[in-house]
């Protein structure tokens, strides 16, 4: 397993790494909008969002994988979380995403999305990848439309989320390396 410390993405415009401390202050804002969680297990305090960091921390230590911080590369803020997520009893390996609502639109998931199926696939071999989402989330749908992904009918979530109403968006590997070409990244 390499040291986390050495992972890092770059695309154009952003660096995903695996979240530090450093990043709690914007972390926790982001996990107190109810909009923006809406469809992502609801506002949390700041005390949750501090035990949320720490289990994607202790995932990257556990697991080798979490999601990415997603940090701007001219301004080196933190914009949201996204990339590999398969705690225990989750239905499958997933590249999740969220991003902060004043940098939602203009392309940032999509950028980071693609890099993170990139590395699933690359660096970590994986033969599927899903992306869980609530019905009546219609933005993530769009990019999961956008991925090459499918609509493969309703999953369940582990406790505490066991109640949410989710589809298991995806694709598999081979999908994804004839998808990535239109990223400008061939197999």
């Amino acid at each position: 397993m390499p040291d986390i410390a050495d992972i890092r993405l770059e695309t154009e415009r952003l660096i995903l790494r695996p979240p530090s401390a450093e990043d709690f202050d914007a972390w926790a804002a982001f996990q107190s909008d109810a909009d923006t969680m809406t469809y992502i297990g609801g506002a949390k305090s700041r005390s949750a969002s501090w035990r949320d960091l720490c289990g994607m921390v202790g995932a990257w230590h556990v697991r080798g994988f979490a999601m990415f911080s997603l940090i701007l590369k001219d301004s080196g803020q933190w914009i949201g979380r996204i990339g590999p997520w398969q705690p225990e009893g989750w239905p499958g390996t997933e590249v999740g995403w969220g991003v902060a609502p004043s940098h939602a639109g203009k392309g940032y998931a999509l950028e980071a999305a693609v890099a993170s199926m990139n590395y699933v696939v690359d660096e970590l071999g994986w033969s599927d990848i899903c992306h869980t989402i609530d019905p009546a989330n219609t933005a993530s749908i769009r990019l999961a439309e956008r991925l090459g992904s499918t609509n493969r009918g309703p999953t369940r979530l582990p406790d505490p989320y066991q109640d949410a109403r989710v589809d298991d968006w995806g694709q598999s590997r081979e999908q994804w390396m004839e998808n990535r070409r239109k990223f400008g990244r061939g197999s």
